[in-house]
């Protein structure tokens, strides 16, 4: 196995962006009605979470068949390290209520777009 800062050098020697933030998978361990009661707490913390910058994405995952909503979420963290990024999601309202548990681990990218289109007079955004 391949130690996480070899691969990261490798990455960067070919070239590639080799950025690290890191993904935690958050799953419902509770009922519906607990996720519910600590959704508004868990929304300012990201709320604050990225007006600080610490917060890159974060939002809802579908069941397998991108049918059913079932609660679990993915959280990208802009951290300084792994156990920085784990005191994150450990204080998310969500985590701490034990409505949700999570799997947290480094991500590296390397490849990919994002488009960001800003209408100056209109102050409307697009995001792609």
């Amino acid at each position: 196995m391949v130690a996480w800062a070899d691969y990261k050098s490798e990455a960067k020697s070919r070239g590639a962006l080799a950025l690290e933030l890191y993904a935690a998978i958050s799953t419902p361990v509770k009922e519906p009605q607990d996720v519910k009661a600590a959704l508004s707490d868990h929304l300012a913390y990201q709320a604050n979470l990225e007006r600080s910058g610490a917060l890159a994405f974060a939002g809802p995952m579908s069941d397998e068949t991108g049918v059913h909503m079932q609660g679990m979420g993915l959280i990208i963290y802009r951290a300084d390290s792994l156990e920085a990024a784990r005191s994150l999601a450990e204080n998310d309202p969500m985590h701490q209520s034990g409505a949700r548990s999570f799997n947290l681990r480094r991500w590296m990218i390397n490849e990919g777009s994002l488009t960001v289109s800003v209408g100056l007079s209109t102050k409307q955004t697009e995001l792609s």
